[in-house]
């Protein structure tokens, strides 16, 4: 019999610290400060950035953060932008965590936004927070940012309802183990985690013989024998599909890196596979077999009769939320599904803890290959890649969404913001390669801008492609300081503003001509010179108001170059919205009636 998950887990750390006794015998014990240790374990996990603002519980730590050879600190204009940012970059890296560096009490709660959506989506992100001093913290002295009741642990009981794994760094005898958990669970779990540096401990020395063996990234192993009985039962009821199977892939085949084992069963078997909305550039949308978006109602029609005529559905890394899921509209029996996710799995209405995808799916491609030669034969919707051709001038969405999918490149990233982009998006195939960068289970409007930055510094040390953002100006005016941050830095992102006169996915939700949808309007092509570029030699600025103008933006080979920060203002009418965006408010509204009814 296999050992449970939480005893493999015991036995994989005992194996560790006998390991460490083994160094500690063999090599001198070399001592380097726990700000050097920690950063070493980031740099460990692929951190070259750091995001955050100083205060005087953090500066300490910052100091180590600025001297370091690999790791930049990008300071930002709030804590919130910062936590954005860190997402943004984990998203964006895979492989690695986003890290943000606040103080304690007024920085922390300023973050705990955005770190509450790294948790809700399934974010990796380490949120460091610079704490009183160890005596402080012990004696209790009425102290500035605490709320002056002695209650010096109340910031870390509301990081506990948004982080999967919390740490503090007391001692110099438990610090270095301290880190290591805490970063092997955001690592493996892809959760955010929280570690509180008390200002007095920044310079402490501790041993440097943990850092000579790397942290785990693997889950626990799948039981063997529960594993083999599970690869049975989905055979057999793949055989009774007799080859009618279409794969749905989703957020956590990103989140849990399982791209290239799903790129490996889709191109042994053939079978046509779908994306969610969270699932987008989950699988390259110019693969033969891509079939497009589903989204329950909301989709294309013909790719909602694809998948939903399925005799299988073979679901991987499922995340069933409203929008995701077409406002709840999947037309899929639960008899016509298997679900693979990152810790269990789910055969009809059998459910098997702890057998993970990562392992199974490779076992499941062995398998399954057998099936390429009926499954090749099923048709699948190829993605409408046309421009429509309309008799006005007016930048309608139903143009703009598919006139921008024409100026996408390989390897571009490509950030929309929460509501009208989002949605905007979904219907137009991208490039190989791409990443779609979107929070559209948490929704925090405003997440875009910073998401951006973060993601813009990813992309650049991994040389990708392009990072292109899309943002309302009603969202834009909640974190607009970022763009400071990025022409500080040099970075060069595509901003394309659309600016509809306010909150244009509220308006179709809710309330379409209340004055609380409306906003303020601003000279949005003065932002970047205004925002840090004063001379005007590191940006560019435009402003469209009809499908001549931006049909001859978007051909203008420098400006496709990406060479310097792109604002694109794009004048839109009040009311318009993109398809998938009417159709969900429309489903949105008739769910709320029937709520009503029933009270």
């Amino acid at each position: 019999m296999q050992a449970s998950p939480d005893l493999e887990s015991e036995v994989i750390r005992l194996r560790r610290e006998l390991e460490l006794q083994a160094l500690a015998t063999a090599h001198e014990d070399e001592q380097i400060t726990i700000s050097d240790y920690l950063l070493t374990r980031l740099e460990q996990f692929g951190v070259s950035s750091i995001f955050g603002v100083p205060g005087d519980f953090n500066m300490p730590f910052l100091d180590y953060i600025e001297d370091h050879p690999k790791i930049q600190w990008m300071g930002n204009c709030n804590e919130l932008n910062a936590a954005y940012a860190a997402d943004g970059y984990a998203r964006t890296k895979p492989h690695s965590i986003g890290v943000v560096v606040t103080t304690f009490g007024v920085g922390e709660l300023s973050a705990i936004n955005g770190i509450a959506g790294a948790f809700s989506e399934i974010v990796p992100v380490l949120h460091i927070v610079g704490i009183p001093s160890t005596l402080q913290l012990k004696s209790k002295p009425l102290l500035h940012h605490t709320l002056g009741d002695a209650r010096f642990d109340v910031y870390t009981k509301a990081a506990e309802q948004v982080t999967i794994s919390q740490g503090m760094l007391m001692s110099s005898a438990s610090a270095a183990a301290e880190i290591d958990r805490v970063l092997s669970d955001c690592i493996t779990r892809a959760r955010p985690v929280y570690l509180t540096f008390p200002s007095d401990m920044a310079s402490v020395k501790i041993s440097a013989k943990r850092l000579k063996i790397p942290l785990s990234r693997v889950r626990p192993r799948n039981d063997h024998g529960v594993e083999t009985f599970v690869l049975d039962e989905i055979n057999k009821i793949i055989d009774e599909a007799e080859g009618n199977i279409v794969i749905l892939v989703d957020a956590c085949v990103i989140r849990h890196d399982v791209r290239d084992e799903v790129k490996e069963l889709v191109t042994a078997t053939r079978f046509p596979v779908y994306s969610t909305p969270m699932g987008k550039t989950a699988i390259n949308e110019d693969y033969e077999r891509y079939g497009g978006v589903y989204m329950g109602s909301i989709s294309d029609p013909a790719v909602k009769e694809s998948v939903e005529k399925a005799n299988l559905i073979l679901s991987i890394g499922a995340l069933k939320s409203d929008f995701n899921t077409g406002m709840f509209t999947y037309r899929i029996p639960t008899t016509h599904t298997v679900e693979l996710h990152s810790d269990h799995t789910l055969v009809r209405h059998a459910h098997f803890p702890g057998i993970g995808m990562k392992a199974l799916l490779p076992k499941l491609t062995s398998r399954l290959s057998k099936h390429l030669p009926l499954a090749s034969e099923l048709a699948v919707p190829k993605p409408n890649r046309e421009v429509p051709v309309e008799h006005t001038d007016v930048i309608t969405h139903s143009y703009f969404w598919p006139r921008v999918a024409k100026f996408f490149q390989e390897k571009d990233v490509i950030v929309a913001e929460t509501g009208t982009s989002n949605f905007g998006v979904m219907d137009v195939p991208f490039p190989a390669q791409c990443t779609f960068v979107s929070q559209i289970l948490y929704g925090s409007i405003g997440w875009s801008v910073g998401s951006a930055l973060g993601a813009a510094v990813a992309a650049r040390s991994q040389g990708l492609g392009r990072v292109i953002l899309f943002v309302g100006d009603g969202s834009m005016q909640l974190t607009v300081q970022e763009l400071s941050t990025m022409i500080h830095h040099r970075l060069t992102p595509i901003i394309f503003l659309l600016n509809n006169s306010g909150y244009n996915i509220e308006r179709h939700l809710h309330g379409m001509d209340r004055k609380y949808n409306d906003i303020v309007n601003w000279k949005w092509a003065s932002l970047l010179t205004t925002l840090g570029d004063v001379d005007g030699a590191l940006s560019r600025s435009y402003t469209v108001h009809d499908k001549v103008e931006l049909d001859k933006l978007l051909s203008d080979p420098e400006f496709s170059s990406a060479g310097k920060i792109q604002l694109v203002e794009v004048v839109m009418d009040k009311y318009d919205t993109p398809r998938a965006l009417r159709m969900a408010a429309d489903l949105s509204q008739k769910y709320a009636e029937q709520s009503a009814k029933q009270l």
